[in-house]
């Protein structure tokens, strides 16, 4: 008689079983397109104690354990000042999974309590920083985080509808403040719906924003642009389901010939450069 699996190993098998196609897929189908793992890395999986950085983390220790590519993962967790509750979630929910995560502390949320503007915006690139840094003090070329194609797609809108221009969340960046890191990020096109209902198969129970700051005050102004184009995606799918499909393929097949104008490199092109002499 075959034994038992245990909470983790059952959790494992759904990954692989009955999320394969909405999660399991996905993840190794961008880390195959974008080349975000190579033989020799030494990768900092990021978790912050949310849906998305736990599932990520798992699915980086299934893919180290059965990889042909040899890579190494070790698993961060930085407390910016979660109370007692929130960080032993954390440590309960990474005990379930077995993934054998490494805590340290800073002082973000004091320091981000006496920001008024963008508080948010602030909190995330301190957080980025500690994390690079304790990444690399462990020898790590590359630090992965738990952004998903839901924020790509939402990062597009919001650039366009708040900020004037057009631009995306990259699959991976070369860090610019540490040199020879990279970030990546591997579940670039899996589904936020397809985590959520993973989350609820597994009965699992992670944080969601455990920052005092906004227990405290009123949503951020870029985390409510967010939740706006959240909702304006939402609606849009009603009448076209493949919306968010269609703009994330939007970015991958810009034709510059059809653009206005662009920037590379930090140099601006116009459409005019050159017009007169091509061929009409």
């Amino acid at each position: 008689m075959p034994r038992a699996l245990n909470r983790c190993q059952e959790i494992e098998r759904g990954i692989l079983k009955k999320h394969r196609s909405a999660l399991w897929g996905p993840f190794m189908s961008a880390i195959t397109q974008y080349r975000l793992i190579s033989p020799g890395d030494k990768i900092a999986v990021c978790v912050s104690g949310g849906k998305d950085s736990m599932l990520l983390a798992k699915l980086m220790q299934m893919l180290c354990r059965h990889s042909e590519t040899a890579f190494e993962v070790c698993f961060l967790v930085m407390d910016p000042g979660y109370n007692a509750e929130n960080r032993q979630k954390i440590l309960s929910n990474a005990e379930t999974l077995e993934i054998p995560v490494e805590i340290f502390s800073s002082d973000i949320f004091k320091i981000v309590e006496t920001v008024s503007k963008s508080p948010c915006y602030l909190c995330a690139r301190m957080r980025r920083g500690h994390l690079y840094a304790q990444a690399r003090n462990r020898g790590c070329n590359k630090i992965a985080l738990g952004h998903h194609f839901s924020d790509v797609v939402e990062t597009v809108l919001m650039g366009m509808l708040y900020g004037a221009q057009i631009q995306t969340m990259m699959p991976k960046l070369h860090s610019q403040n540490f040199p020879g890191m990279e970030l990546i990020r591997p579940m670039y096109r899996v589904h936020e719906d397809d985590i959520i209902a993973w989350r609820r198969h597994s009965s699992l129970d992670f944080l969601q924003c455990a920052c005092r700051f906004t227990e405290q005050t009123a949503t951020d102004t870029g985390a409510s642009k967010r939740l706006e184009v959240k909702a304006l995606l939402k609606q849009l799918k009603k009448d076209n389901p493949d919306v968010e499909k269609n703009i994330f393929k939007s970015v991958h097949m810009v034709n510059l010939e059809t653009l206005i104008g662009y920037k590379s490199g930090g140099v601006e092109t116009s459409f005019l450069d050159g017009y007169d002499k091509r061929t009409r």
